[in-house]
């Protein structure tokens, strides 16, 4: 019996080390389940084989687990580099292949490289997530998309799967009552949403467009994730 047991996890054991990224997907998709009351809808939108963008809406540090966790599939996603490099993440992030990007003010060239390797992972079939806003939001609200979307769309045409996540936003990892991490956290089991749209050809997905995808998307979140705050009218944003 010992030893069919050592048999089975030396087989785990190299399924993993071939193949570590849909284990870890596993792996966060329960860790995230037993941190937050989940409920997602429109999984089934991200096609089973093929490059696929999918683009969210920017909420909390925590996002791209939950995002990456909740996919069918791996994904590669941007994030900035200051966190790729964390001491104590770092191996994580090259573990599931995220791809590090900074501004060029501060790295030359780094924009660049990334967009290479946003390519080589499309034109490998994989799919790439990203945040167009380029930053967490301040506000809670969905902040104007910038021209990264167009710019992977010019070089490398593939579906855009748009997504709105909502219940982050008032979190330790987000920005509400200061900058995001420098607070304890004091919620658990919170709510939250993640909704998933039909995927949008390349010629039809510009930035103006998907913003407003995620944001219906990131509405229809909120109506389960906050719905007091979503039954409550907003104040409109200068």
């Amino acid at each position: 019996m010992l030893g069919l047991c050592s048999i089975l996890c030396v087989l785990i054991a190299w399924r993993v080390a071939r193949a570590p990224r849909p284990f870890i997907r596993r792996l966060i998709f329960l860790l995230v389940h037993c941190c937050y009351r989940l409920r997602l809808r429109g999984r089934h939108h991200i096609p089973v084989r093929g490059p696929a963008l999918v683009v969210c809406n920017h909420v909390s540090f925590m996002d791209a687990l939950v995002i990456g966790g909740a996919s069918p599939r791996p994904l590669r996603f941007l994030m900035d580099r200051p966190i790729y490099e964390s001491p104590w993440l770092n191996w994580l992030f090259r573990l599931v292949g995220a791809i590090p990007v900074e501004s060029d003010r501060r790295d030359p060239g780094s924009v660049r490289r990334a967009l290479q390797e946003v390519s080589r992972a499309l034109r490998g079939g994989e799919v790439v997530m990203l945040f167009p806003e380029g930053r967490l939001t301040p506000d809670g609200d969905v902040q104007t998309f910038r021209r990264g979307l167009e710019t992977i769309l010019a070089r490398d045409p593939v579906p855009v799967i748009p997504a709105g996540l909502a219940g982050l936003w008032g979190s330790w990892t987000s920005h509400r009552d200061g900058r995001a991490l420098t607070k304890r956290p004091r919620r658990f089991r919170a709510r939250v949403a993640l909704c998933f749209g039909e995927p949008i050809p390349p010629r039809l997905a510009r930035r103006d467009r998907m913003e407003a995808k995620v944001r219906a998307l990131k509405a229809e979140a909120d109506r389960w994730a906050c719905p007091l705050e979503a039954a409550s009218p907003r104040r409109d944003h200068d």
